[in-house]
């Protein structure tokens, strides 16, 4: 199968282009390298893999692109973390809505005239970030009111991009909702704001990454954003590009919208006992909190059920293991200047 992977030098499109090489599949990929400038990938050089230095909102760039491919992963986007999406809180709405518009654009030229089979969605787990209900099944955004930030909104709206590019041109579809992917390759952000968070400075607001280089770089007690009781699920980037993966090529995802998750919920307290624990070992831990962000939410529970039982995908990588890549690192990254 041939693919178009828009942001194609992102985070998490850096762990699926990975897993789409190694299953055999063609991948093109398309990136303006806005977020963190030019970088190599480790598939750079891969006989199936074209990558194409350019701007999603291009449409008649991406029509050229994806004119021979069998599907389109939309993944290009502006996206952060907490303070990112405080920060841009115009520009993530605008920016995205254009990015979105063109890619849609192209996906039902494509469909309508070449071989595109279905376009691919990554939306967010902040669909539901104003849900009340845990945890929360597929559907349950459009039950609870809508997301209050900007990013959330943005991110849901993608999904109704995909409802109105089927009802009216039958684009197929699939919807993909990753909650906190955790792994390597997340350095600098030539935009990101740089916040202080006690005597660190941070040029990223991801919440592993920025524990893991305060810890690394003595903070103590460590500062942590909000009381630390705010519930995530950290899933690792290599079983979520598996999830998508498995989303791309089964018949049972056409027009359906999957959760991509670990079933196991931590808080941000418990998170950070365990890296401060890895890094530091014999230092008893203490933190103290800072004020939180307006849209800080508190509780993110998916449930996995559905992806389990019509795409068999679990994400089996516990969060013990995923530190033990992260953190080395993130000290390398530190160590070379890129955090």
């Amino acid at each position: 199968m041939k693919i178009l992977v828009t942001g194609s030098a992102g985070f998490i499109a850096g762990y699926l282009v990975e897993d789409l090489l190694k299953r055999g599949h063609q991948v093109v990929g398309i990136d303006n390298y806005s977020k963190y400038g030019v970088i190599e990938k480790s598939y750079d050089h891969h006989p199936n893999y074209t990558f194409v230095k350019g701007d999603v909102k291009d449409t008649p760039l991406v029509k050229e692109l994806i004119e021979d491919c069998d599907q389109v992963v939309a993944v290009a986007a502006m996206i952060g973390g907490i303070t990112y999406f405080h920060t841009y809180a115009y520009d993530l709405l605008a920016e995205n809505d254009r990015i979105t518009a063109s890619t849609f654009d192209a996906a039902i030229w494509a469909h309508q005239n070449k071989h595109l089979q279905k376009i691919n969605v990554l939306s967010s787990s902040m669909a539901y970030e104003c849900t009340t209900t845990y945890p929360s099944v597929e559907g349950d955004q459009k039950n609870c009111p809508p997301p209050q930030s900007t990013y959330g909104f943005q991110k849901l709206a993608t999904e109704y991009y995909a409802k109105g590019a089927f009802e009216q041109y039958k684009l197929p579809y699939t919807v993909i909702r990753p909650f906190n992917c955790v792994g390597t390759g997340e350095t600098r952000a030539k935009n990101e704001k740089q916040i202080m968070s006690g005597n660190i400075k941070l040029a990223m607001s991801h919440v592993v990454p920025d524990i893991i280089q305060k810890v690394l770089k003595g903070q103590n007690p460590l500062h942590i954003l909000g009381s630390g009781n705010q519930i995530r699920h950290y899933t690792y980037g290599g079983d979520l590009a598996k999830g998508i993966r498995m989303c791309i090529e089964s018949d049972k995802s056409i027009n359906e919208d999957f959760n991509l998750s670990t079933p196991v919920s931590t808080t941000v307290i418990e998170l950070a006992t365990m890296i401060w624990q890895k890094i530091n070992k014999d230092i008893p831990f203490s933190f103290v909190s800072d004020e939180a962000y307006p849209y800080d939410v508190q509780k993110r529970v998916p449930s996995v059920e559905k992806a389990k039982r019509l795409l068999g995908f679990e994400a089996t990588t516990d969060l013990s293991t995923i530190l033990d890549e992260v953190i080395p690192w993130v000290k390398n990254q530190v160590e070379m200047g890129n955090i």
